[in-house]
């Protein structure tokens, strides 16, 4: 700990959708002055992308022939995170429906996964302070290394109710199906799938609010700080 700088710290937070990852890790971020990550919203560039430009999202060897052509460029600042393909702002695109149904599929490709596996940690490699990274398969694939690896987990109707609140008009049956769907097409990937890290902590974020969830996460950070 020379002149009192902190250690660059790399921080993990896993789990499936509703369970309060985003707006955890960008506080968690915020709060210990470190660098975010979104790999979902990468995931969703590249399907965007993809649908964009009339790829067949049932044929995987059509996604992987053109997995290395957009560019895609995450800003890593906390308060403003930001997505651009080939120059797009994205942030907005990426977030509809249409994408949300076809992420699945075009992640699971394997040259999809290598591409943007590649891109998270260049990007984690050049935090200066470190960075909070979320995501589906960063303790167990991305970031095997990584200081601290959360695991963020949630009942299926407390995750189903926190995203039918998000997505505005969307019953909470249909949502709590569609988490359920997605959650087993990630778990069951071959390449990568989603899974918590041996070494992960896990926090059922189910009876917790978002900032007691934060709160506790903070404080596992600043012990693995303080450790190094």
């Amino acid at each position: 700990m020379e002149n009192g700088a902190a250690q660059p710290v790399i921080v993990a937070i896993d789990g499936p959708s509703g369970t309060g990852k985003s707006s955890t890790s960008k506080a968690v971020a915020a709060q210990l002055g470190l660098s975010y990550l979104d790999t979902g919203a990468q995931y969703r560039a590249i399907t965007w992308w993809m649908v964009s430009n009339g790829i067949d999202i049932d044929d995987p060897t059509a996604i992987a022939a053109v997995a290395g052509k957009p560019e895609i460029l995450s800003g890593t600042d906390p308060s403003a995170p930001t997505i651009t393909v080939d120059g797009t702002d994205v942030a907005g695109p990426i977030r509809t429906q249409d994408v949300t149904s076809k992420v699945s599929a075009v992640s699971a490709v394997p040259e999809v996964r290598a591409r943007i596996t590649e891109l998270q940690r260049s990007l984690a490699a050049a935090a200066e302070k470190g960075i909070v990274v979320e995501g589906r398969d960063i303790g167990t694939t991305v970031l095997p290394d990584a200081d601290l690896k959360v695991f963020l987990t949630a009942s299926a109707e407390a995750r189903a109710a926190r995203r039918s609140g998000e997505l505005k008009g969307v019953d909470v049956k249909s949502t709590r199906e569609a988490l359920i769907k997605r959650d087993a097409a990630d778990s069951s990937r071959k390449t990568s799938p989603l899974a918590k890290a041996d070494d992960a902590v896990e926090v059922d974020t189910t009876e917790l609010t978002l900032s007691q969830v934060i709160e506790c996460v903070v404080t596992l950070v600043e012990e693995k700080r303080a450790a190094k």
